[in-house]
């Protein structure tokens, strides 16, 4: 996170200028962001929990249920064949987008939490045994706790958790020392999604694999937010939801190197994951289908497709930026904000801000929020560990997206100013 500041020179305006109408032409893509609440004009700021989607990934879901809707992979007729081509063609860009090596390397799943669940079951429960370790960190969302903590009771493996400094940044020497021969995967998020912390990944995985060990990360909030290159990262496994990718919900993916996915089991049993089944014998079939058992979210993979096409267009690296901006401009008003909290100052960090104002529950600033026609989170976040080591029940969260705007942050500062005057 850079800070906030900078001089209002000709140049500087010129570029907020350009910038405003940018974003305002983005807006125009998202159809909820025209509603209303309450009488006031919707303020949408909970998109660590899911984003707003484009008339394009709706309307290319509609599209498929009206003109291409059938089964994939298993009819010689012609909508079957095209629903396969579209279901295969949104594989291909989401390989692109994560630069992995291959197609078969992408597995569609429901989202995060199914892909993580995957790896601990399939790559876990095969593995691993009594006194391995698995290092998780205090930040981690609870997809990326219960399942390790499901596989430890299964297996007798053991949980290590690397801690959390004040500012929200994992402690990479206490990671260091935790890796040893008894560690057999390390499991961390590339973002928090309560602190929007940016954790070191490339570190954390090279100490890793300096040791033999395997890395998955749990992408979920970097993958729209942040260029992902998971060649250039080296990861084993990566993990993302489609929701918070501008595209439907149900829909996600789980990269994992090509060797690695060979080598596990299958997940689940059924339709398309097999090459031939008798009652004696099931030989599998090759990948990915190997771990997409049944019918897929056909019409899900075509929207995500078509989100993956939108942000193409946009380009991340303006995404970044203009989401960058946000998160500067927010934590300088917030900060002087008397009484208000903001938990996690990492270095790096991306649009997400948590805050707790002192004797005010954040369910209460939420709600009158709310009525203000802004929506925020509030709650754990599924970071309950988290909370514990800040010693908060909870907390306000506000998440940007790409179409956010300052305007928005004036009138979310300015509402929050009349919930410390009604509450206090």
């Amino acid at each position: 996170m850079n800070k906030h500041g900078g001089t209002n020179d000709a140049s500087t305006v010129e570029s907020e200028i350009t910038n405003h109408l940018l974003v305002q032409h983005w807006r125009k893509d998202f159809p909820i962001l025209h509603t209303s609440l309450y009488g006031k004009p919707l303020v949408y700021f909970d998109n660590a929990a899911t984003t707003q989607k484009p008339s394009i990934v709706i309307e290319a879901e509609n599209h498929y249920y009206r003109h291409t809707n059938a089964n994939v992979h298993r009819g010689i007729h012609t909508l079957s064949q095209q629903a396969t081509e579209v279901f295969e063609s949104a594989r291909g860009k989401l390989r692109q987008l994560i630069n992995a090596r291959h197609d078969h390397e992408i597995i569609f799943v429901r989202g995060t939490t199914e892909a993580i669940n995957l790896v601990a079951q399939s790559y876990g429960r095969s593995r691993f045994k009594a006194g391995d370790e698995i290092i998780i960190s205090a930040m981690e969302h609870h997809s990326n706790i219960v399942p390790w903590q499901m596989l430890c009771q299964q297996t007798g493996a053991i949980l290590r958790v690397v801690p959390v400094s004040d500012a929200g940044e994992l402690d990479i020497n206490v990671y260091q020392s935790l890796l040893n021969k008894k560690t057999k995967l390390v499991a961390i998020s590339h973002v928090s999604n309560t602190l929007g912390s940016i954790n070191p990944v490339k570190t954390i995985i090279n100490y890793a694999h300096a040791k033999h060990v395997p890395v998955l990360l749990d992408g979920a909030q970097a993958i729209a937010h942040l260029p992902v290159d998971v060649q250039d990262l080296d990861c084993d496994f990566y993990a993302f939801s489609g929701h918070k990718l501008y595209g439907p919900t149900g829909i996600g993916v789980l990269y994992g190197k090509a060797d690695l996915l060979d080598e596990m089991p299958p997940y689940q049993g059924g339709g398309d994951m097999i090459s031939s089944v008798s009652f004696e014998a099931t030989t599998y079939n090759k990948l990915p289908y190997k771990f997409e058992a049944g019918t897929p979210n056909i019409a899900g993979a075509v929207g995500l497709g078509t989100a993956v096409d939108y942000l193409s267009a946009i380009g991340l690296d303006a995404i970044v930026k203009h989401e960058d901006s946000l998160l500067n401009y927010a934590s300088e008003l917030m900060t002087n904000i008397p009484e208000l909290r903001i938990i996690g100052n990492a270095r790096h960090k991306t649009g997400i801000i948590s805050y707790v104002m002192a004797g005010v529950h954040p369910h209460d600033i939420g709600t009158f929020l709310d009525r203000q026609a802004i929506a925020v989170r509030t709650g754990h976040h599924c970071t309950m560990p988290l909370m514990e080591r800040f010693g908060v029940p909870a907390t306000v969260r506000i998440s940007f997206a790409l179409y956010n705007t300052k305007n928005e942050i004036d009138k979310l500062v300015s509402a929050i100013y009349q919930a410390r005057e009604l509450f206090k």
